[in-house]
């Protein structure tokens, strides 16, 4: 940008570009960062939402040593940092616990696509490779039947989840015994 009045438009990109994204658990792996990242956020609005989660993201986040006085019922009742009320004053007067705006509140029960992206990745990174391209193919073949017919996310996850689960628990069909076979091997003589 120049210091020229009124040029806010760069034309060359940016500097000092990051090589790898952050990660909040690289060097501190103590057990309050595990329980910051473990902390599902639900009972606020999504724009709430996307903020704690930056939060959590990038290290921002530092949790409650005692519980905060709510600002409706003037009781400490808060447990939530960033909170500025409690859940049930909140559910009350249908607002936003964090920013008290009347929006539409993220419940629990609702299918977050991310945490179970994220969980299918762990698991699927300790499957062996045939296994692992197994349920590859039937995801994909899940995903072409859905096209068909408008399915439940709640049922997809489940179905996913127990095709991972058979695949995990059936034994391994091939498996050699390296002592045989040398033993055969050394018999012949070519």
């Amino acid at each position: 940008m120049s210091c020229q009045r009124g040029n806010v438009k760069r034309t060359r990109p940016q500097k000092y570009k990051n090589k790898t994204a952050f990660k909040n658990d690289l060097h501190d792996t103590s057990s309050k960062i595990k329980q910051v990242n473990n902390i599902e956020i639900v009972n606020v609005c999504v724009k709430c939402k996307t903020i704690l989660e930056w939060k959590i993201k990038y290290k921002k986040y530092k949790l409650l040593k005692a519980p905060k006085k709510c600002t409706k019922c003037e009781q400490k009742t808060v447990k939530n940092a960033y909170h500025m009320m409690c859940i049930p004053c909140a559910e009350m007067q249908k607002v936003c616990p964090k920013c008290g705006k009347v929006e539409e509140i993220v419940k629990k029960n609702e299918f977050d696509q991310g945490k179970m992206d994220t969980q299918l990745q762990k698991l699927i990174r300790d499957l062996p490779e045939r296994k692992r391209r197994t349920f590859f193919r039937y995801i994909s073949q899940n995903e072409k039947t859905s096209g068909k017919e408008a399915r439940n996310t709640e049922d997809t996850k489940e179905e996913m989840m127990e095709k991972f689960k058979s695949l995990n628990l059936e034994p391994e069909e091939e498996e050699y015994t390296s002592g045989d076979e040398s033993d055969n091997m050394s018999e012949h003589s070519y």
